[in-house]
Parts: structure tokens; sequence; C-alpha cells
């Protein structure tokens, strides 16, 4: 079995999917930190392909980074200058060959996020 990363974006505030929020992934490898791609949440909340496929996959260490001001602002959140939250960057680490699930879940004042399947 190949290893392969995916996530899903809800926004509880609304209780419904994040739609149209970009997502950027980076491999880290030391001080090191490579853009691997840029994804966009369909209405879903999901993206509609891996975002980081079985061809691609290695065990190491990633940043998902969520840029949650952007879909927040649009979403109709209240303004605040700067919002509390703007880019949520999130650093985990895949030691197998497996499916990884990391879904955010999003309020203008919090979020959460845990391994998921």
């Amino acid at each position: 079995m190949s290893g392969y990363l995916t996530t899903h974006v809800l926004d509880t505030a609304r209780g419904r999917p994040a739609e149209g929020l970009q997502i950027e992934l980076f491999r880290i490898e030391g001080e090191s930190r490579t853009s691997l791609r840029k994804l966009v949440t369909n209405a879903d909340g999901r993206t509609d392909e891996q975002i980081l496929p079985e061809s691609e996959f290695r065990t190491g260490v990633y940043e998902l980074v969520f840029h949650c001001g952007d879909y927040l602002d649009r979403a109709g959140a209240t303004a605040e200058s700067p919002r509390f939250l703007d880019i949520v960057p999130l650093r985990f680490g895949m030691s197998e060959a497996a499916h990884y699930h990391v879904p955010l879940l999003l309020s203008p004042f919090g979020y959460s996020t845990y391994r998921g399947s």
C-alpha cells in the first residue's frame, strides 16, 4: 500500500464545508521548507485531488498552510484588523505508507485538527 494525504475543511461557525479556501503543502527537511502544491477546497470543503498523491508520497515532516483569513472575509465573518486567525500552519509527520487525512475544523476564533481516516 502506498501513502497519500487528504484534508477536509469545515466551517463550524456556519455549519458547512469551507468552500474556496486556499491550502498550500510544504515538505520540511531540517531548516528547509519546499513548496509542493497549492490547492483550493471545493463545495464539499475537500480538494478535488489528493494533496499528496501516492506517486509523490514519502515519509517525513510536512506542513499544510490554510489561508483562513481570506476565506473568513468572503464568508462574511466579522472583520477585524488584524484578523484573529489568518494563516493557519499545521506541521505534522507521516511515518508510514498509509492514508493520512488531516482535517481542519474552523471558526473565526478557533480551530482544531486531528488525524482522521
